[in-house]
């Protein structure tokens, strides 16, 4: 395996820019936020509100859609929302209150010492302030007049809350303790002192008989306040757990960690195995139940708004509830057409105008593919059908099932018109010809007995790639690539390495695997090697592909990066920034445009020589 060579770009370090070169945006971006979530709140009617901390703040539908977006201010660094979302209150070294619904300011208090914590009773009346001194000061939220303080802590105040009743408050601080206080006369009630690092957060459940603190030293502590120990340790957390929240009714707790994960919890008290929820990027910073406790929105530092369905602990809005955002680009009638999978519903663009022109009745969907001529648009769904459309006569869909839901991968030979498509859960893989009822072939543990995740065909037609991940495996071997010979339906080359994606050279020479880690692959087909191994980078690599003349390898990641390296030396050639995940590479069928399938559902169109030149 050779070692590339570092370039005199690589010396001073790649060249990095903001959303390059975009000239159309396809799709519209669902909980995509400014910056870095700050707040969120739902309202009565079932819509949320978010602001981050660039100061936007956005009204959103159930579903994602944008309905109304204000800029607030770019000097605050603490922010919280009121119940029902009808007040907004932010803070550095000033305290502000605004209207959400008209987002102006209210009032504006000048402040002696710096902002820490924030928080509104349940009524909205009253509305809590924690400082880097140690004190909490009380305000009335529709006057903003001081109606009292307390030295609550030697140290900064860290966290804040108030039990349902808006009798008692809970503070935190960076002593580590927690403390409870009548929030009337204001006078201390109990200490809590356990947590052995700092605690960012605490909760009340509804009926106020437990208390619940967040700690860096990775664990939730279940409190009655009546009692000075824990009642339980929820310690199941894999770093600092740094975000809570209950729901409406119950006792159903959900807590967030810096490992950006989400666990839910049944009964805290009794503590147990957690229900997790996976789908951030980044560290989580914002918990909300609705109102009805069904749904549970979440957000943070990756900039993007997830809601959850409870009772299945699945995401039903946010980055890509389907998954990747796959993509595929071909031309009918000499028009160009984009086709993706992210967003609410599978969707076609003619890519000229920009409008959408989706055959109807296909529905949501996990993968997609077009052949070489556009004649033939392979829709893999999210359950276990793949539905083949004639572009020609769109209303005319073909139904190709496999075993088991979603359809993982689809693909089209470069000659002609083969289709393969697969069934990730059972490594299986179906070869099929469009005008043929069944199966031509299906290939059993198509990847070696590793779950299918990718699928390419070589440039002859007669070869494909299948890679997939052994997730149970506890060895060096983590997944393998298998090259299958359709003409022989034998197995003819095997790489024991697992990916998420592979592609082939337009030569046939090479081929490249975007590895479980983040590093990019490239094999030689003909003497088997691995020639290079590409480090550059940050996060998990989702998608590769050639470059139409081959002398380019792409690599696009969850570090929101698409990097070019050159095939001969292995060097970069240019990294390009954009502000959201990428997941999904495509050519246009004349090369002039590399589009990208986003994690905010959307796909951008971009001149691919200018991307180069610039």
């Amino acid at each position: 395996m050779k070692t590339p060579s570092p370039s005199a770009q690589e010396a001073s370090g790649p060249d990095v820019r903001l959303s390059p070169l975009v000239s159309r945006v396809f799709g519209e971006p669902r909980f995509h936020a400014d910056g870095d979530v700050a707040a969120l709140a739902f309202a009565k009617d079932g819509t949320l509100w978010s602001i981050d901390e660039a100061g936007a703040l956005k009204h959103w539908a159930a579903d994602g859609k944008l309905l109304k977006r204000s800029f607030l201010s770019d000097l605050e660094t603490l922010w919280c929302f009121s119940p029902g979302a009808k007040l907004l209150a932010s803070g550095n070294d000033d305290l502000v209150v605004w209207d959400v619904a008209e987002g102006t300011v209210l009032k504006r208090v000048e402040q002696s010492e710096w902002l820490t914590a924030l928080a509104f009773s349940p009524d909205g009346g009253t509305l809590v302030s924690g400082h880097d001194d140690g004190t909490v000061r009380f305000w009335d939220a529709r006057t903003q007049k001081l109606v009292g303080q307390v030295p609550a802590h030697p140290e900064s105040v860290s966290a804040i809350a108030f039990d349902p009743s808006g009798k008692f408050l809970a503070t935190a601080g960076e002593d580590r303790a927690v403390r409870v206080w009548d929030a009337d006369s204001h006078k201390k009630i109990a200490d809590l002192v356990s947590h052995t690092d700092r605690v960012p957060a605490l909760a009340w459940a509804a009926d106020g008989s437990l208390l619940v603190s967040a700690g860096w030293d990775t664990s939730a502590r279940v409190w009655k306040p009546g009692t000075p120990d824990p009642l339980m340790l929820l310690n199941t957390h894999a770093d600092q757990v740094v975000a809570l929240a209950f729901a409406p009714s119950g006792q159903l707790l959900a807590t967030a960690d810096s490992d950006h994960d989400i666990h839910l919890w049944a009964d805290p008290v009794a503590g147990g195995s957690s229900r997790v929820l996976r789908g951030h990027s980044d560290e989580i910073r914002c918990l909300t139940f609705s109102p009805d406790g069904k749904r549970l929105a979440s957000a943070g530092l990756d900039r993007v708004v997830h809601v959850w369905d409870v009772a299945s602990a699945k995401l039903v809005a946010g980055l890509n509830p389907q998954g990747k955002n796959d993509i595929a680009a071909f031309a009918v009638g000499g028009k160009v057409r984009l086709a993706s999978t992210g967003g609410p519903a599978f969707q076609v663009w003619d890519v000229a105008t920009g409008t959408a022109v989706t055959p109807s009745g296909l529905g949501v969907a996990h993968s997609v593919a077009a052949s070489a001529d556009g004649r033939w648009l392979a829709v893999g769904g999210t359950d276990h059908v793949t539905r083949l459309v004639d572009t020609n006569n769109p209303k005319s869909v073909k139904l190709l099932e496999a075993t088991k839901p979603p359809i993982g991968a689809v693909a089209f030979s470069p000659v002609g018109s083969t289709l393969a498509h697969t069934s990730p859960a059972d490594g299986l893989v179906w070869i099929w010809e469009p005008d043929s009822p069944d199966a031509k072939l299906i290939l059993i543990e198509a990847a070696d007995g590793c779950t299918v995740e990718a699928l390419a065909f070589h440039p002859d037609g007669n070869r494909v790639a299948v890679g997939g991940v052994d997730y149970l495996s506890t060895g060096e071997r983590d997944g393998a690539i298998c090259i299958w010979d359709l003409t022989t339906k034998q197995k003819s080359a095997t790489f024991d390495f697992g990916v998420y994606a592979v592609a082939f050279d337009p030569s046939g020479r090479y081929l490249a695997g975007a590895g479980l880690s983040d590093h990019v692959y490239l094999w030689d087909l003909s003497s088997r090697e691995l020639v290079f191994e590409l480090d550059g980078h940050l996060d998990k690599v989702n998608a590769v592909a050639f470059s139409p003349e081959g002398n380019y390898i792409l690599s696009a990641s969850d570090d929101a990066t698409v990097r070019v390296w050159d095939v001969l030396s292995g060097r970069i050639v240019v990294t390009r920034e954009f502000d959201v995940p990428v997941q999904a590479l495509a050519f246009s069928p004349d090369g002039r445009f590399l589009f990208t399938g986003n994690g905010n559902t959307t796909c951008y169109q971009v001149e691919f020589q200018r991307l180069l030149d610039e």
